[in-house]
């Protein structure tokens, strides 16, 4: 399993439009067949703080995820909506859902 967590730092005017495009991105990769899990979070005491939590069954699963048009055009509309750069982490699953890999 291959994770990525991205953090996100959103203009507080941009929150709102953020979710929504967001969510569609989200919704969208969740019908990719290499991905098993995408969450959105939102910060509770920070909103203009959001965690994208990605599962993919394997490298080759994120990379075909960022070849889609739905994430092509998720990445160009948030580019200026940042309120500091994205930080981004690639993981290895140890522990994932209901068992030990």
């Amino acid at each position: 399993m291959f994770i990525v967590c991205v953090t996100a730092k959103v203009k507080l005017d941009k929150v709102q439009q953020f979710i929504d495009i967001t969510l569609e991105n989200a919704r969208n990769t969740r019908l990719e067949p290499g991905n098993t899990r995408f969450d959105v979070l939102q910060d509770e005491e920070d909103p203009t703080r959001f965690t994208l939590y990605e599962a993919y069954h394997s490298k080759d699963g994120h990379a075909a995820h960022q070849k889609t048009a739905h994430y092509a055009r998720w990445r160009d509309t948030v580019e200026t909506w940042m309120a500091e750069p994205r930080q981004r982490t690639k993981n290895m699953a140890l522990f994932f859902g209901e068992g030990v890999l």
